[in-house]
């Protein structure tokens, strides 16, 4: 497990499910091997995999997790990246399983900001598994226009009956993916508008690791975007909030909703651990049958 980034969850999901399933967990900090400074990312890739099963990197840049991957013979999890957070979407995906019993034509409304990991992780999800997706945010802080078109042409492909042989070959994996061509995934400014009957709605931190320095600015320009029981008052009834954690009640969420009978934040957290079982189970069986 190599961190350049600290973590509760995703240490502790890594760590606890690989004791779990009778394996053992390695962490190594940013102290212990100087990511791509005191050695190259490539050297430390060859290395590693020399000698264990997987590799989890929680990364500040996701070309990092690109890196390590290219020169690994074993799978490499991405942990989190500046683009992509795709274990805690899968955490999010079970729990939203768990409350409506299915996933396909639900929405999902994401507000705040959208040049955000996990907003990214949660399209391509969306598109993947048929459902709409929105997410609010200013202008000069919506989701990366290159994972919106992914996440398009996940969409267009999972609706297009007309291809070529090769197209199909090329492919095949997206399709067998694509659930839905009636899901969407849109980018919006209005808040309320994203929100309006969302099946699950989903927030994050405004300020998140690097952003430091924007602190300010952020916290006066995203205040419009606050969860707030009037906000989920405009989704369905039923309606569940989801935040990745950690939280900071008061900016991005109030109490009122976090700590409210809506907010199943916790049970998302603790789904992260059977998620990661999940995902190192299946590389590790999928590693094997391939002989590494």
């Amino acid at each position: 497990m190599i961190f350049e980034k600290p973590s509760l969850r995703t240490r502790l999901s890594f760590e606890a499910g690989m004791t779990q399933l009778g394996g053992h967990a390695i962490y190594l900090g940013p102290a212990d091997i100087g990511l791509g400074t005191r050695e190259s990312i490539a050297d430390v890739a060859k290395v590693t995999s020399s000698m264990v099963d997987l590799i989890m990197a929680r990364t500040f840049k996701h070309m990092s997790i690109v890196e390590l991957a290219k020169h690994s013979t074993v799978p490499v999890i991405n942990g989190l990246s500046d683009l992509e957070h795709p274990c805690q979407i899968l955490a999010d995906v079970m729990t939203i399983w768990e409350v409506y019993g299915k996933l396909e034509g639900l929405k999902i409304a994401y507000v705040g900001d959208c040049e955000n990991n996990v907003t990214h992780s949660l399209a391509l999800a969306s598109a993947l598994l048929g459902m709409d997706f929105v997410a609010a945010g200013p202008r000069g802080y919506h989701m990366d226009k290159k994972v919106v078109g992914q996440a398009k042409e996940i969409l267009r492909l999972s609706g297009s009956s007309h291809r070529t042989r090769n197209a199909q070959d090329d492919k095949r994996a997206l399709k067998s993916l694509a659930r839905s061509s009636s899901a969407s995934v849109k980018q919006v400014v209005d808040p309320k508008e994203a929100v309006n009957g969302a099946d699950v709605v989903v927030t994050d931190t405004w300020v998140s690791m690097g952003d430091e320095a924007e602190k300010a600015k952020r916290l006066k320009l995203f205040k419009p975007y606050q969860v707030t029981p009037k906000l989920m008052a405009l989704a369905h009834k039923q309606a569940i909030f989801l935040h990745c954690l950690p939280a900071y009640r008061g900016n991005e969420v109030t109490a009122a909703v976090i700590d409210g009978p809506q907010s199943l934040v916790f049970q998302e957290a603790e789904n992260r651990l059977h998620v990661q079982k999940a995902l190192m189970l299946w590389l590790v069986n999928k590693s094997a049958i391939k002989g590494r």
